[in-house]
Formats: C-alpha cells, structure tokens, sequence
C-alpha cells in the first residue's frame, strides 16, 4: 500500500507541476492588453493614469521577463499570494478565490455523490429487471448525452420560469445578508438547487448506462453461472455482482471529476453562480492574468486532490491493487 500510494503522489505531483506551466503559459499567449481595461476605469480621474502605471509597476509588474515571472509564480504557489485582480482591482486574488470556491465545493461534492450513488443504483436495477431497462435506458441515454449548458437552460425554463419554484440567477436574494441562520440558509437552498439539479441529472444517465452495463456483464460471467448451479439465489448473485460491477465505476469516478468541473462552468454562468467557474469565464473575458492563474489552480487541486481520494478508495475496496504492489501472486 506505501508502495502505491508513492507512485501516486509522484504523478500528481509531476502533473501538478505540468499543469502550472501551462496555466502560466496560456492566458500570456492570449492577445490584447490585460492592463487597458483597467486604464480605462481611472482615465476619468485626475492622475489617473499615474495611479495606473504606479500599480502595474509596483504590483503586476508585466513588464519583467517571463521566466523571472514564471519563477514568482512558482513561489506564490506556496506563500499563497497571487497579487491583485485586475478585473476586480483593488481585491487580492486569494480573498476572491476563498469566497468562491466555498460556492463550487456546495455544488460539486452533492452532485457527484449523490449523481454516483442514484445512478448505480437506478443501473443496476436496470440491468436485471426487462421492463425497468426497456423504460430507464432511453432517459439514461438522452440525460448522457444532454450538454450541461443545455440542461441547465432546460431546468431553468421549467423549474424556474413555467413553474416559478426557485430563483434562476444568483447564490442568494439581494434582500438577504450571508450568515449562518436559517433565513440565509432557505434562501441559499432554493438558489442552489437548479445548479445542483442540472449537473445531477446529465451525470446520473452515464453513471446508470455504466452500471447496467458491467451487470449485466458479470451476470454472464463464469463466477455467477457457478453460483446459480449450486443453489445459490439471485439475490446473492446479484450483490457479487454489483461489486465487482461498481469497481469501475469508482474509476470512472475519478475521470468524471474533472468533466464535471468543466460543465459547472457553463452551469455557473447559466445560473449567475458565484462559483470558480463563472469567475474564471470572467477572467478569461477580461484577460485578468492573475485571477485567472489562481482560478485554475484551485481547480487543478481540487481535481488532484478528489482523483487521489478515489485512488485511496480503491486501494481499499480492490484487493488485487494491493496483492499488485505487495509481490504476492
């Protein structure tokens, strides 16, 4: 187990390292001036512009080379600076990080697990019931193969403007101040649950469609026709097969991980969610360098750090990764 879990700590940590170059790298390659937008906001006030050149030589400092760049970049990985947001100057880039990523971690972790959860159960069901499979596997497929951006305009319509359940846009209503009360929290709830839903559902038809199909795999196995020849019943034929079926599943589970970051960036911006991924479309549009780098950071950790969860997962659940890495045969 200490053998397998080095490995993996030495490709996430080479894959973090490749992650932050290119992160580094690619919003440097975009074209414009990431410092124009923000010229332009204080070309209306006297000495304006000195103020500008004044912050970009004391705090963004664009002007120095790229590797000496690069290098304090490296660094701020580890003290936690990441400078000063252009796009929401004069605000630090961490302190704007820390209260979005509180948003995506109550989106995302709900979504994954209970999507993972329902899907292999609604899956395995479908894969030995006829009738449950000739009705689920039709909604399974059109949830799969449904566009997270499209679903969540789909929810938003129905849920939100037809039948006027909750609110479309937004974390919280303007009427109401962020604390831990009840007040706050319905109100959070109900502007949670379209954003929720929507990634729920496009993720739940391909954990369902995996599922069914690994049942019905081991139901055809050797180990399950040995089983039913000695007397044993289906229901216990069925639970062999559900483990050893769900053991792909938590493999796609680490693969799906970043797929649903990615779709919670259309859903974000779909719903206005304060979360890391409207912001970082944000960023983008505004070529702010240095929220868009703390942006994807926090993501590419959040990424690593779930993918070595699920690594860890099935160490435990798969003795055949441990008997692998202990020389026994």
């Amino acid at each position: 187990m200490g053998r397998y879990l080095s490995k993996k700590i030495l490709v996430y940590i080479v894959t973090f390292f490749l992650a932050v170059t290119i992160n580094f790298i690619i919003p440097r390659m975009m074209p414009g001036d990431p410092i124009s937008s923000l010229v332009s906001r204080f070309s209306i006030m006297e000495g304006g512009r000195e103020i500008i050149e004044q912050q970009l030589t004391l705090l963004f400092k664009l002007d120095e080379p790229l590797l000496v760049q690069y290098f304090k970049f490296l660094k701020s990985i580890f003290t936690g600076d990441f400078g000063i947001s252009i796009m929401q100057f004069p605000r630090p880039v961490t302190d704007i990080i820390k209260q979005a990523i509180i948003y995506d971690i109550l989106l995302l972790l709900p979504a994954i697990i209970l999507s993972y959860i329902v899907g292999n159960r609604l899956g395995a069901l479908s894969g030995v019931k006829r009738i449950a499979d000739n009705f689920m596997m039709p909604v399974f497929y059109f949830l799969s193969s449904s566009p997270y951006f499209w679903m969540a305009g789909v929810v938003a319509f129905v849920l939100g403007v037809k039948i006027g359940k909750f609110p479309i846009s937004g974390a919280y209503s303007a009427t109401v101040s962020p604390g831990f009360n009840w007040v706050f929290i319905s109100d959070y709830l109900k502007h949670w649950f379209l954003p929720f839903f929507s990634l729920f559902l496009v993720q739940l038809g391909g954990w369902a469609i995996g599922m069914r199909n690994m049942i019905i795999y081991e139901r055809s196995s050797n180990y399950s026709r040995y089983m039913e020849a000695l007397g044993a019943s289906d229901k216990l034929i069925r639970k062999y097969g559900y483990r050893n079926g769900v053991l792909p599943q938590v493999t796609g589970l680490a693969l799906r991980i970043a797929g649903l970051i990615g779709g919670a960036i259309t859903v974000e911006t779909v719903f206005n969610y304060p979360g890391l991924g409207r912001m970082m479309l944000n960023s983008v549009l505004s070529q702010d360098y240095f929220l868009l780098q703390g942006i994807f950071l926090a993501i590419v950790v959040m990424a690593l750090v779930a993918n070595f969860v699920v690594d860890i997962i099935y160490m435990f659940i798969d003795p055949r990764v441990r008997i692998s890495f202990s020389g026994e045969v």
